[in-house]
């Protein structure tokens, strides 16, 4: 179960997993279209784009993410940060506050440094947002399960 608050959009077949927080009790969250925010993620006032998955136990409080990002599991984009589209901040990376993450760019390390992506790594990005879509399409479709 997901926890939203306050001023808070989700765009058509993205999905929200369990234990994910969208906080938009200072400012708006939007999320957009076939965008996934995985479990125990918090969003906080931030500006998620079209095509962007966002890993588990990741945090992106007061930031903006473009389209087609893949934001690492554990990773930090914080307050004034941006990621340009087409770009992957790397597992536990921390975006530093007002950082820009130019289009293209792979965001590495604390803090964050970058360095162009390579060509499958841009793949990668097309199939992690492409596995959750239809992953979550699967799960609405099933139901709800219980245990015996």
């Amino acid at each position: 179960m997901a926890y939203l608050v306050g001023d808070v959009a989700v765009g058509e077949r993205s999905s929200l997993w369990p234990f994910v927080c969208l906080r938009g009790d200072h400012g708006p969250v939007t999320v957009g279209d076939d965008t996934n925010v995985q479990e125990f993620t918090m969003l906080h006032g931030a500006e998620i784009g079209d095509r962007v998955s966002v890993g588990h136990g990741a945090t992106i409080d007061f930031a903006s993410v473009a389209d087609d990002v893949l934001v690492g599991m554990g990773s930090r984009v914080l307050s004034g940060a941006s990621v340009e589209s087409n770009c992957i901040v790397a597992a536990n990376a921390v975006v530093r506050n007002d950082q820009t993450i130019p289009e293209g760019h792979l965001a590495y390390g604390v803090p964050a440094e970058t360095r162009p992506l390579t060509d499958g790594q841009r793949e990668r990005i097309q199939d992690n947002w492409r596995h959750y879509t239809d992953l979550g399409e699967r799960f609405v479709a099933d139901g709800p399960h219980e245990r015996p």
